[in-house]
C-alpha cells in the first residue's frame, strides 16, 4: 500500500474512533441528564411506563426535519393526549443545553 492510502485510512480511521467516543460521550451526559430531571419515572428506553419509550418517541419523530424542534417545544409545554394516555406530561423546567442533549439522546434511539 502506498503511503497515501495509508494516511487516508488513519484520518479514517481517527475520526470513525473520535466519533464513536463522542457518541458514548453524549450517551453518558444525557443518561445522567434525564435522571437528573426525573424523566424515568414516566419514561424508559424500549418501554411504555406512563409515558411513551423513548424508541417510540424516536419512530414518530424519525425523518422529520424540524423533530429536534418540535421535540423540544412539546417538553417545554407539556403535552396532553398526543400519545393516548390518559395523564399528561407536564411542562419541563430543564436548561436550553440540557433539554438539547436529551432530545437528540431520545431522537437517536
Amino acid at each position: 500500500m502506498d503511503q497515501r492510502y495509508m494516511n487516508r485510512l488513519f484520518k479514517c480511521l481517527f475520526l470513525m474512533t473520535a466519533l464513536a467516543l463522542a457518541s458514548q460521550a453524549q450517551a453518558e451526559d444525557a443518561s445522567k441528564l434525564v435522571a437528573k430531571y426525573n424523566c424515568l419515572g414516566c419514561h424508559a428506553v424500549d418501554k411504555k411506563i406512563v409515558g411513551p419509550s423513548y424508541k417510540e418517541v424516536a419512530a414518530r419523530y424519525r425523518g422529520q426535519k424540524d423533530a429536534e424542534a418540535m421535540l423540544m417545544k412539546e417538553v417545554r409545554s407539556g403535552v396532553q393526549g398526543k400519545w393516548g394516555g390518559k395523564v399528561p406530561m407536564p411542562p419541563q423546567q430543564i436548561g436550553e443545553n440540557d433539554l438539547r442533549t436529551i432530545v437528540r439522546w431520545v431522537l437517536a434511539q
